[in-house]
Formats: structure tokens, C-alpha cells, sequence
């Protein structure tokens, strides 16, 4: 794994956590760091010894307190679309990785790092998590796709609500209306609970959680259809050594043991 100046990279027993490491900024995302989580993204790609990834925040206080205002005040219209469609392919990359990818929340979520969170397949939040796009504030959208994902996770009429009046909510709150699906007590409990969940996950059949991955991204995009993707999906699960590992385990009663082939 690269050695990078903003994140810090841990492999444990198959687990890659990536951690923002700015908490003098409150983990805000700059441009270098958004490249380099995508820099070892795409090495998880590459990696076979990495079966998921934990991403979080350095620190109690921010998992990522948005975008870096000082950075963003400088935009103008030609590198502002530059800047937006970089964070948009960075996270885009989360969200289609065929590896699980879960957002492990602690503290300030806002603007980008929001939107980061909802890149990812799950979210963990501790109680002292807050969530919120408020970006009308400065008289900006979200840009690293949040007008897009919002809207999939919570509803049009509640996202519309949260990126008009760029209120933010709390941990409980974003449990309740589906934005995170489990919230935890600290920061403690949060990385043992995420590695917890993430080890039930990668037990799985590897080639199969993927493809779930690809199935419901494509319920999203208006270019596939999803019910095709599905049974091409099906089809290539049926011709895998998973699938013959995990059929014949279960008719033999016994555990199965995936390889992802």
C-alpha cells in the first residue's frame, strides 16, 4: 500500500481502514485527499489479500467536516466542474467497488464527507455523529454526487429538506429515516462493531457480494436494466467454484469455504 500524507491505511486480517488523517482540519477533504482515497481504492482493487474496507476519521470530533473551505473559495466555473467531477469519480469508484466498503461515522459527516459516507455500501454511526449537506450556506451544491444519493437513501422529500435548509441531524435521526443503518455508543464500539460486521460480509461468497453490489447500482442507473444485469449476474454466480463450494456445503451440512473464484 501507498504511503500517502492525508490518510492512513491499516491492513488487518483481510480488513483495509482507511482514516482521514486531518483532525487539526476536522478531517476536511481537499483535493489531495480525495486523490489519495482514490489512489487506495483503486489498490483494493488490485489487492487479493484485502477483502473489505473500513473507512473513518482521525480523531473523536470529524469522520469529514465537509470540503475545504479555503480550497473551494478559490473555485471558479472551469476548475469548480474539474473539482466536483474529481470527488464524483473518487467516490463513484466507492460505490461500485466489488470489495464491501462500509463508512464507519464518527463526529461532523457534512457536505463532502457526507457525501463520502453514502458513497459507501453501509454506514455506522456513533451517537456523536451529525449528518448534513450545507452547502447552500456558501452558495454551492453538493457536489460529489450527494444530489444524487441523498434522494436514494432517505427520499426525495426529506433530501430535498436537508440540502434546501442545509440542516443537520443527528445520529439517531439519520438512523430513523435510513441514512445509516446501525448507530453504536462511541468511537470504540464503532470500529469493533464496523470490523464485527464487515467480517460477517467477507465470510460470504465474494464473487456473489459483488455482484449484489453491481445489481442494485444498476437500479439507480437509467442506461441499465437491472432485472438483465440481475440474471447475467445469476448466471455468472452459477458457473463459479463458489457456488459449487457453497451448494454442496449446504447439502452436506457443513460451513462453506468461499475463495472467490
Amino acid at each position: 500500500m501507498t504511503n500517502f500524507d492525508y490518510i492512513n491505511t491499516n491492513l488487518k486480517e483481510g480488513i483495509l481502514v482507511i482514516s482521514i488523517n486531518r483532525p487539526d482540519k476536522m478531517n476536511a477533504l481537499n483535493k489531495a485527499t480525495i486523490e489519495e482515497i482514490g489512489v487506495a481504492i483503486q489498490e483494493v482493487f488490485d489487492d487479493k489479500d484485502i477483502k473489505g474496507v473500513i473507512i473513518t476519521g482521525e480523531g473523536e470530533k470529524a469522520f469529514a467536516a465537509g470540503a475545504d473551505i479555503a480550497e473551494i473559495a478559490e473555485l471558479n466555473e472551469v476548475n469548480g466542474r474539474k473539482f466536483s467531477e474529481t470527488g464524483q469519480e473518487v467516490f463513484a469508484l466507492i460505490e461500485k467497488s466489488d470489495k464491501p466498503v462500509i463508512a464507519a461515522v464518527n463526529g461532523f459527516a457534512l457536505g463532502g464527507g457526507c457525501e463520502l459516507a453514502m458513497a459507501c455500501h453501509l454506514r455506522i454511526a456513533s451517537k456523536n455523529a451529525t449528518f448534513g449537506q450545507p452547502e447552500v450556506n456558501l452558495g454551492l451544491i453538493p457536489g460529489f454526487g450527494g444530489t444524487q444519493r441523498l434522494p436514494q437513501l432517505i427520499g426525495k422529500g426529506r433530501a430535498l429538506e436537508m440540502m434546501m435548509t442545509a440542516d443537520t441531524i443527528s445520529a439517531q435521526r439519520a438512523l430513523d429515516i435510513g441514512l445509516v443503518n446501525y448507530l453504536v455508543e462511541d468511537r470504540k464500539e464503532l470500529m469493533e462493531f464496523s470490523e464485527k460486521l464487515m467480517r460477517k460480509i467477507t465470510s460470504k461468497a465474494p464473487l456473489a457480494i459483488g455482484m449484489i453490489v453491481d445489481c442494485v447500482n444498476a437500479f439507480y442507473m437509467y442506461d441499465e436494466n437491472g432485472y438483465q444485469t440481475e440474471a447475467n449476474s445469476f448466471a455468472a454466480c452459477c458457473k463459479s467454484q463458489d457456488f459449487e463450494e457453497g451448494t454442496q456445503a449446504f447439502l452436506a451440512k457443513r460451513e462453506a469455504h468461499f475463495t472467490g473464484e
